[in-house]
């Protein structure tokens, strides 16, 4: 029997970065002595499941990342996350396609190859993401009073990298540009198009790095990263 065709990874790098004050495209900020987008680009490569590497950039620094990871594929992002993805698919024709933000730069090679590993175990699913249970009491409110407290057992915090089968992915992602701006992960796009979607329980550190908060946590793990 030969061996598996490995997968693409596409990262999402067009973040504006505002919320985090970085007067510049988030994933050039420097986190632990490299630029943000470097951490998972780094992880990517280390993985045994992956040998293509597509990244959506933010748009007018296609030639800045493209001389920084020469490696990669670099294309220009779109207005949304789920545009972006969109636009990077296009370049991909593997059967297996592992989708990662950038902002989320302590995800380690093993999780990318858990992933891609679960999804060639079940033929029956479409995707599998890389989440963890919700730890925290979780109420919903309206206008600041409390009307109920939700079942915290069936929820799950999901991060990336979520890997899915490529005609999948590219068929959910036909999505109208409402549809798509609205998208916060492209596992919800497969799952309003009627496609499964697995969890893969991952515990270690994932943060997404959003504020300036989660830049400081995430620059003493990567210092400290064995």
């Amino acid at each position: 029997m030969g061996a598996k065709a490995l997968a693409t990874a596409v990262i999402a790098a067009a973040g504006s970065g505002e919320r985090l004050g970085a007067g510049g495209p988030k994933a050039l900020v420097e986190v632990a002595g490299k630029p943000l987008l470097a951490w998972s680009v780094d992880s990517v490569k280390r993985a045994e499941a992956i040998d293509l590497v597509v990244i959506a950039a933010p748009a007018g620094h296609e030639e800045e990342i493209g001389a920084m990871i020469p490696s990669a594929s670099v294309v220009a992002g779109g207005a949304s996350r789920s545009e972006s993805v969109a636009i990077a698919l296009k370049h991909v024709e593997s059967e297996l396609v592992v989708v990662h933000d950038a902002a989320r730069p302590l995800a380690t090679p093993g999780l990318f190859d858990a992933v891609v590993s679960e999804l060639r175990s079940d033929r029956g699913c479409d995707g599998v993401i890389a989440a963890s249970p919700v730890p925290d009491t979780l109420k919903r409110a309206l206008a600041g009073r409390v009307i109920e407290t939700v079942l915290r057992s069936e929820l799950w915090a999901v991060q990336t990298p979520q890997a899915f089968r490529t005609p999948a992915l590219k068929e959910a992602l036909e999505a109208d540009p409402e549809t798509l701006a609205k998208a916060t992960d492209d596992a919800s796009l497969i799952e309003a198009a009627g496609g499964v979607v697995r969890v893969f329980q991952w515990d270690e550190p994932n943060l997404k790095v959003t504020t300036g908060a989660d830049l400081a946590i995430a620059e003493a793990l990567l210092r400290n990263r064995p």
